[in-house]
C-alpha cells in the first residue's frame, strides 16, 4: 500500500510560483515512476508531469513545458512540482500519483495509487 500527502498549494497571483509536495509512504518509493495531474471543475483530470523511477527523465503536457519543473527527492520519498510564471488557466485541483512500473506514462488508468490534492489558485 502506497500513501501520499500533497501540500503547497494555495492562491498566488499571474506570474507567480509556487511549489508543491507530494510525500509517500508506505512501500519503496524510489522504485516507482511519480506522476502530477490536475483536474478542473467538472472535467477529467489531465495529465501534467511526470518522473521516471531514477529521476533522470521527465515529461511534461505542452501547456506547462518551459514553467514547470518534476523532480524527486528519493531519499525524502517526495516528489516536487515547481510551478513558475502562473497562469489563471493553471487554476485546478493538482494530485500526485504513483505508477507502480518504471517507465513514464501519461494516462490516468497507468498509475496505481493517489494523493487527495492540492488546491492552486491563480488570480489574473
Amino acid at each position: 500500500q502506497v500513501q501520499l500527502v500533497e501540500s503547497g498549494g494555495g492562491l498566488v497571483q499571474a506570474g507567480g510560483s509556487l511549489r508543491l509536495s507530494c510525500a509517500a509512504s508506505g512501500r519503496i518509493f524510489s522504485s516507482y515512476a511519480m506522476g502530477w495531474f490536475r483536474q478542473y471543475p467538472g472535467k477529467i483530470r489531465e495529465f501534467v508531469a511526470a518522473i521516471n523511477w531514477s529521476g533522470d527523465s521527465t515529461y511534461y503536457t505542452n501547456s506547462v513545458k518551459g514553467r514547470f519543473t518534476i523532480s524527486r527527492d528519493s531519499a525524502k520519498n517526495t516528489v516536487f512540482l515547481q510551478m513558475n510564471s502562473l497562469k489563471p488557466e493553471d487554476t485546478a485541483t493538482y494530485y500526485c500519483a504513483v505508477d507502480l512500473g518504471r517507465s513514464l506514462h501519461t494516462t490516468l488508468a497507468s498509475y496505481d495509487y493517489w494523493g487527495q490534492g492540492t488546491q492552486v489558485t491563480v488570480s489574473s
